[in-house]
């Protein structure tokens, strides 16, 4: 047991770990820490060794762990926040308020400064304007403005990098560190390599049979997501691949189950029921070898144009023909025959195209595509007979094309 514990999984999982605890004892030692959103630049925050944390992965985690419903609450009744609000704000502006877990899970220091990209959705910028307000500490914004066009463009890139330079400015004045562009470029040189470690892992799926159960990419994205430019990360993933290698090697898989049936899960996971929403699956023998959620934070380039190009092209950032494109290559290469798209209430943004990106997905892979109600962190919003239902019938299609083939 104790030699299983040097795995690449308990490896991943220690990572986001130990970024808390560098936040809490920076916190303790009287340094400044932030919060940030999960697609800032997250290079800027490495290079000035300014320690941050991710209220979106603290809320899922929290979710994960069945421990959102009392935030929520207060969120609502005692905060005033409509439930229609993204969940992951709520429960952020709830535990600002309270300070603490309750449910045991491990607290998060609370910040000097918060850090906000818009790239996820106009949710974000109220969020954190108001945690600002909130705790009475800086926000520091980036706009990345929504492409209705198919390319970023030039103006685009230099609007947006111009915004990560004064970023760079606006945190040198309120922690007193100072910029190093040598160790930037170090930086930058380890994130991009950790981003395109993780779409090489993440693309393991696209073996057939997998060598991997594909929800297995959403508990391994923390580390892409909170920890991209630290050479622990680059490690870890480089023994993640390793690790699929050799399952294809030896033909193993840990899809401990038949692969009768190939899927995308598109959108956020129902962090709540991650259970629930894999076991109908696994039971009916449907492996998940397509999504854009997790591999979304596999963030490469070689430039600072084109870092600022990357985070400009996050999946909500962009629009529905880029965005269809993106499905029906991962899809293709998944060698999908069906899919299951997440009408997440939370996410307004996301599941606002949802339907019609699934339509046309749909149409032009000629698979198949269910959608189901739920929640990103809400257990409220989630009904496991109403998926349950939903999945049997993907089956059900997915059985008679074959038969018809």
């Amino acid at each position: 047991m104790a030699e299983e514990k040097t795995g690449a999984k308990y490896v991943l999982r220690a990572i986001p770990d130990k970024c808390y605890e560098e936040a809490i004892e920076a916190k303790a030692r009287g340094e400044m820490i932030g919060w940030s959103a999960s697609n800032f630049p997250q290079e800027i925050c490495t290079t000035l060794g300014i320690p941050v944390v991710y209220p979106e992965s603290q809320a899922a985690q929290i979710a994960a762990k069945r421990g959102a419903l009392p935030l929520l609450e207060h969120a609502e009744g005692d905060l005033g926040y409509s439930n229609d609000l993204c969940a992951y704000a709520r429960i952020s502006l709830a535990y600002a308020d309270v300070g603490k877990c309750p449910g045991g899970e491990r607290d998060m220091p609370l910040p000097d400064f918060v850090l906000c990209c818009n790239n996820i959705c106009n949710c974000m910028m109220k969020w954190y304007e108001n945690l600002g307000k909130q705790l009475g500490i800086p926000v520091i914004m980036i706009d990345v403005p929504y492409s209705n066009d198919y390319d970023i463009d030039g103006k685009r890139i230099a609007y947006v990098g111009a915004q990560f330079r004064a970023a760079i400015k606006q945190l040198e004045e309120i922690t007193g560190k100072t910029w190093d562009e040598e160790k930037f470029q170090e930086v930058c040189r380890r994130s991009s390599e950790c981003g395109r470690l993780w779409l090489e892992a993440a693309s393991y799926t696209n073996y057939k049979p997998s060598p991997v159960n594909g929800f297995e990419l959403f508990n391994h994205m923390a580390v892409a997501t909170v920890a991209r430019g630290r050479e622990e990360s680059v490690e870890a993933f480089r023994m993640l691949i390793d690790d699929y290698r050799s399952f294809v090697a030896n033909n193993e898989s840990n899809w401990h189950a038949p692969e009768n049936h190939r899927i995308m899960f598109e959108g956020i996971a129902c962090w709540p029921y991650l259970r629930a929403t894999l076991t109908p699956l696994k039971e009916a023998g449907v492996n998940t070898t397509a999504m854009v959620y997790g591999p979304a934070f596999g963030i490469t380039y070689n430039t600072f144009d084109e870092m600022v190009e990357a985070y400009c092209s996050v999946p909500n950032a962009v629009n529905l023909e880029r965005s269809v494109e993106l499905r029906k290559q991962v899809g293709a290469a998944g060698k999908i025959e069906g899919g299951l798209v997440h009408i997440n209430r939370s996410c307004k943004m996301w599941s606002g195209f949802s339907p019609e990106l699934a339509r046309r997905v749909s149409a032009d892979l000629n698979v198949p595509m269910v959608l189901f109600d739920g929640d990103q962190a809400d257990p409220r919003n989630f009904s496991e007979a109403q998926y349950q239902t939903r999945v049997e019938g993907l089956v059900e299609i997915m059985d008679s094309a074959r038969k018809g083939a």
